[in-house]
């Protein structure tokens, strides 16, 4: 008998048990729970319980005079809560803190932050739109999204978000809903909303399912009018129900219900959900079993009710079984009205207890028990952090959707055959998305005022991509095409290869009549910066297309439609902690180069670090010179590159020629260079050579024989200002060498004696001789050899010999003001004497780039060889060149590449890997690769403007002060 008891007893308190867990508003204590609710209670008076029921709308952006007849109302009608609509964060904190400090009871705080807290107050790290997020396939991150909002919310003393929207939005033409939906997917809906719900509730703030019975397929805007959902009750029991049963089941706290008229749940004509007792009773809370809060929508809608005087509306809410009413038209008649029924038996006390306890029950939840104020120190801080900003790129990266991508032109490959142009459609900026689309390739932006302009301007380019940028202020803006737009993309379909990209919901997509000559079509949801970043690394490969439509958008193009590829491995853009690195401690690469501008060790730097593939840090400083006048750094502008130009174009097309058995690294000069028969360097090998252990000579000033032995300015027997046959080399603005010396210079190398011992020597002359071979072997100059083999293909349009001739001279970073050869600002032109006396092509200098270009080169030979869906060069072919072959001899050189330093003294920082490589140059620059830490640093700068002569950018060890800094940044 008593095993029967015990059991009995057990069952029941399993059942009790149930019963408890299964209540939303239940906090883990109960019984003291029980106690605070019973307390409170017990103590108010009816006034008091009726405030309670409810919440008032407040602004923290109206002044003064609004905030204190806020202030009066909750004092005066002992008001339950508060929703917060616009404002900022810092006057939002200062006015809930007065607010709560006029509360008796402390209020409970909500808000609509459906895509979080910065998008309402500072748009900066702003969370995606609901459509936007219901093209993410990976559910975890959504969940990341409520977590985080959560925060934000708990940080800012929001309690409640009215969030999220679970409404099925199977209308394209629905005003209120559309961005603000999932999609038309009742299981990606019910999915997404259940990970968002989870995430929030887990950061302590409670969610909030809308709007019920469900807002999807109206056409009408609630705020203005009283819109009807026209379906059966077996339609809306199968598909607008559907994510309530399930968020209901797995805890979800509180319901707001829809401002609509739903004559399938309500027999009464026009008569509001929100006021409705068939719905909100015996629906809600009897048949799908609710136990959580029940908010009414906003009561001062048009078209509310049919009530007339004040306060019925609110009355008629309770009586449906709302618990909490929300933005009254006037709460002191509408408390007058309840008190009113409550007095006349109309409202019994238990109906009152079980709102008012619910709500109390809720201010536990959230710790309102033990209320303290928010505190406004690092708020905006605390409201933008970096980890929501990562888990924007990420969500942004998830969702963009490639639709359609005939011939599978998506993601671009073969770079060196594209020509590129951007149009920009729409009547927003898009110039993040056209500088990004820069970072991959050549693109120009065209533009013209009528079409047939338009289709001029485009007759050279094979390829289109037309953005369609509409506001991101919010997401009730229009995201239509005008004909006109329409008119033109139909012409460019007709004529190019067209990219459409559209920056809006994917509705946009249903003003197309027909798709039939768009080779590709891209739906990148919101027109953000990190939207236009992120799409344009998903068009050229770096990011692989994830995304599948939420809605379907006509022409075949159905929900859950998506065309998936992997990444090319082109560099890509983001957070540093995303690769393993500290953003906080990457800011201290921008104390020192500050001080090495500030200092005139150089008058400008561009600077960027990479690492597993991401760029994430790319940054300016100073000016192309001293003058305050002069142009800022930019991102695009070109530096003369120096010594790079040995492993950024001699060194890769030698590879090429190794790895296809033309030379070997044993091979012997006069092998490859019949002239050098019998000569002092005729056994001396290439890998010798590029080893800098060959006893050559490591300079020869070439200039100074061709200098008046007077005036010491270039000899009228050598040069003129202006070009003819003979005087056809062009060293310098208005300055033309003889075309024979150059045949001199190859002599002179040739005949020049060997140095005294064999030790290592650093020498410019094998890539004398090496160009003068491998232009000889292809019988084209370097620069059309490297432009072809490997800029070209790689994207790196910013990578060239010669700049003047294909870049704006404000774009150009001037090198030097010369006093001693040329007698004129370098500017445009190679600084290294001897390349110039080349035509500005050497095999040692002559290259003019930008940090991201020289990037892609650095990121090709980290990669073993492959780039952008190409392989340029085999692995083993990068290890060959990349390998010490004289250590032993006290010779760190790799094969062209420079290597870490054997002892104390040398090119690196010392805390880098020996399988690093990399090189430096004359005018500041450095570019080094590290494969075990899959680091790429580019270090531009022209240190020799406006006299090479002090180097303290080398005495004071900035570069590599700054590779010791980006080390330490490493966390992972």
């Amino acid at each position: 008998m008593h095993l029967k008891v015990c059991f009995i007893i057990s069952i029941l308190s399993c059942f009790l048990s149930f019963s408890q867990q299964s209540n939303p508003l239940a906090a883990t204590n109960q019984p003291a729970q029980e106690k605070w609710v019973d307390s409170v209670y017990t103590h108010m008076t009816l006034n008091e319980k009726i405030g309670q029921l409810f919440m008032v709308q407040v602004f923290s952006d109206k002044g003064i005079r609004h905030e204190n007849l806020i202030i009066q109302q909750v004092a005066n009608n002992h008001i339950g809560g508060v929703i917060f609509s616009t404002g900022d964060p810092i006057r939002q904190a200062q006015l809930n803190n007065r607010l709560q400090a006029a509360a008796k009871v402390p209020l409970l705080v909500g808000m609509d932050a459906e895509w979080g807290l910065s998008m309402r107050l500072d748009d900066t790290y702003a969370f995606p739109w609901n459509m936007t997020l219901g093209a993410v396939n990976d559910n975890a991150l959504i969940e990341q999204t409520g977590k985080h909002i959560g925060e934000h919310c708990k940080r800012l003393g929001v309690h409640f978000n009215f969030a999220p929207v679970v409404d099925i939005n199977t209308n394209p033409k629905n005003p209120i809903i559309g961005n603000r939906s999932f999609g038309e997917n009742r299981d990606n809906v019910t999915e997404k909303a259940l990970a968002f719900m989870k995430g929030m509730q887990e950061a302590g703030v409670l969610a909030n399912a809308k709007h019920f019975p469900g807002h999807g397929d109206t056409d009408s805007d609630s705020h203005k009018t009283l819109p009807t959902i026209g379906f059966s009750e077996k339609r809306i029991d199968s598909i607008e129900l559907y994510p309530y049963r399930t968020l209901i089941k797995e805890g979800l706290s509180s319901v707001m219900v829809a401002h609509l008229n739903v004559p399938a749940l309500e027999a009464r004509e026009n008569y509001p959900s929100s006021i409705s007792r068939p719905i909100v009773t015996d629906l809600l809370k009897n048949r799908l079993g609710f136990k959580g809060l029940i908010f009414t929508d906003a009561l001062n809608m048009k078209g509310a009710s049919n009530h007339s005087e004040p306060g019925d509306i609110d009355l008629a809410a309770f009586l449906a079984g709302n618990d909490v009413l929300l933005i009254s038209e006037d709460v002191p008649k509408a408390v007058t009205k309840i008190t009113e029924a409550y007095n006349n038996g109309e409202i019994s006390e238990e109906r009152l207890a079980h709102s008012v306890k619910k709500i109390l029950q809720a201010k536990y939840k959230v710790g309102l028990n033990q209320y303290s104020p928010v505190s406004t120190e690092h708020l905006i801080s605390d409201l933008n952090r970096l980890e929501d900003h990562i888990l924007s790129e990420k969500l942004f990266e998830s969702a963009i959707t490639v639709v359609k991508n005939k011939n599978d032109l998506l993601p671009i490959r073969d770079l060196e055959k594209k020509k590129i142009a951007y149009v920009s459609f729409g009547d927003d900026d898009g110039s993040t998305f056209f500088k990004a689309l820069q970072k991959y390739t050549k693109v120009h932006k065209i533009s013209a005022d009528n079409l047939d302009d338009l289709l001029q301007k485009l007759s050279g380019y094979n390829t289109v991509i037309a953005g369609f940028h509409r506001s991101n202020a919010n997401p009730w803006k229009s995201s239509n095409f005008s004909n006109k737009e329409l008119v033109w993309l139909y012409e460019l379909a007709r004529t190019k290869d067209l990219i459409l990209d559209v920056f809006v919901k994917p509705y946009a997509l249903l003003d197309l009549t027909t798709i039939e000559n768009f080779e590709s079509i891209v739906v990148s949801y919101q027109n953000s910066e990190i939207a236009q970043q992120k799409s344009a690394q998903v068009i050229f490969g770096a990011l692989p297309a994830k995304g599948t439509l939420p809605v379907s958008v006509g022409n075949g193009l159905n929900a859950g439609h998506g065309i998936t590829y992997n990444s090319l491995l082109n560099l890509t853009y983001g957070s540093p902690e995303r690769v393993g690195m500290s953003s906080k401690k990457l800011e201290k690469l921008d104390s020192v180069a500050n001080y090495a501008v500030q200092e005139q060790m150089t008058p400008g730097i561009q600077l960027l670090v990479a690492r597993k593939g991401k760029v994430v840090y790319n940054k300016t400083f100073g000016r192309h010179t001293y003058d305050k006048a002069s142009p800022k750094v930019g991102f695009d502008d070109v530096y003369d590159v120096a010594s790079l130009t040995k492993i950024l174009t001699t060194l890769p097309l030698l590879m090429e020629m190794e790895e296809q058995g033309i030379v070997s690294l044993n091979t012997k000069l006069a092998e490859i260079l019949p002239a050098y028969q019998n000569s002092n360097k005729e056994n001396v090998t290439i890998k010798e050579m590029l080893s800098h252990y060959a006893r050559l000579k490591p300079w020869i000033p070439f200039y100074y024989a061709t200098l008046d032995s007077v005036s010491n300015k270039p000899s009228n027997e050598y040069y003129r200002k202006e070009s003819s046959g003979k005087f056809s080399v062009k060293v310098a603005k208005a300055l033309y060498m003889r075309k024979d010396y150059m045949d001199s210079i190859q002599s002179i190398i040739k005949e020049s004696d060997l140095l005294d011992r064999l030790r290592y020597r650093y020498s410019d002359l094998p890539y004398y001789i090496l160009k003068q071979y491998i232009e000889k072997h292809y019988n084209q100059s370097l620069s059309q050899l490297a432009d072809n083999h490997f800029y070209k293909p790689l994207g790196a349009n910013y990578t060239t010999y010669n700049p003047n001739t294909k870049f704006s001279s404000e774009k150009i970073v001037p090198t030097e003001i010369d006093d001693y050869y040329r007698y004129q600002e370098v500017h445009g032109y190679v600084h290294d004497m001897g390349a110039a006396m080349q035509g500005g092509v050497g095999g040692h200098a002559g290259i003019f780039s930008n940090a991201n270009d020289v990037a892609k080169i650095m990121q090709m030979f980290l990669q073993k060889g492959y780039y952008g869906g190409k392989r340029y060069l085999k692995p083993e072919t990068i290890d060959k060149f990349n390998t010490c072959y004289f250590c032993s001899d006290d010779n760190r050189r790799g094969v062209g590449f420079d290597k870490p330093q054997l002892g104390d003294v040398g090119p690196t920082c010392g805390c880098i890997s020996m399988t690093s490589f990399g090189h430096s140059g004359f005018t500041g620059t450095y570019a080094w690769a590290d494969p075990e830490e899959e680091i790429i640093y580019v270090f531009l700068a022209n240190r020799t403007y406006p006299k090479a002569g002090q180097n303290r950018l080398l005495r004071e060890n900035i570069r590599t002060e700054i590779q010791r800094l980006i080390y330490e940044a490493i966390t992972d």
